[in-house]
């Protein structure tokens, strides 16, 4: 039964990065799985369940993602480069974030399904954010005062990136994470020459 539930969860996440929330429906989902409509509703009886399901299943990879990284015996400059390039290697080269997916549905979403993409989407800055204060506290962050700000950057570039990479190629993700690595080496090493 749950190994069930898990596949419905992980088809729905699949379907969601691929083509978006709004884009599929029990059917899509029961013809892929080889099941009846009945057996998805039995799992989730509306499909905002499911939606909360796939955020809770989002939320536990983010919490994951950052205390492998907050634990992790790299050096605080390389953790934020870490944590985005572990949660953007989830996603395929025709796959969108599926946060950003979901953002994009944001206005057609039910209202617990809103509000668990709005804490998510906080989420995932307030932990960028507190990856780059270690980087500050140890004096190696002087680009601005505002670390949330900074992360909130990073993360729409990183995300637009991704979306980007699906129309011009993978080396567009990796032009825009180098630049954004030179952009914070670049400044701490200007600052202190």
């Amino acid at each position: 039964m749950e190994n069930r539930k898990s596949q419905i969860i992980e088809l729905a996440l699949r379907n969601i990065r691929e083509k978006g929330y709004l884009s599929f429906s029990y059917d899509d989902l029961a013809k892929e799985l080889g099941v009846t409509k009945a057996s998805i509703h039995y799992h989730f009886i509306k499909k905002e369940d499911l939606g909360l399901a796939v955020c809770t299943k989002l939320k536990e990879g983010l919490e994951k993602s950052f205390l492998n990284i907050e634990q992790a015996p790299i050096n605080s400059d390389d953790k934020p480069w870490e944590f985005i390039s572990r949660r953007a290697n989830e996603i395929g080269n025709n796959e969108v974030c599926p946060l950003s997916s979901l953002q994009a549905d944001y206005n057609f979403l039910p209202m617990a399904m809103q509000e668990s993409v709005q804490q998510l989407s906080i989420m995932e800055i307030d932990y960028l954010a507190k990856i780059l204060d270690e980087i500050k506290k140890e004096g190696k962050l002087e680009i601005t005062q505002d670390t949330g700000a900074f992360a909130t950057l990073i993360i729409s570039s990183i995300k637009g990136a991704l979306q980007y990479r699906r129309v011009v190629g993978e080396d567009l993700y990796s032009i825009v994470l180098d630049q954004l690595k030179l952009l914070v080496k670049g400044n701490h090493e200007v600052r202190h020459k």
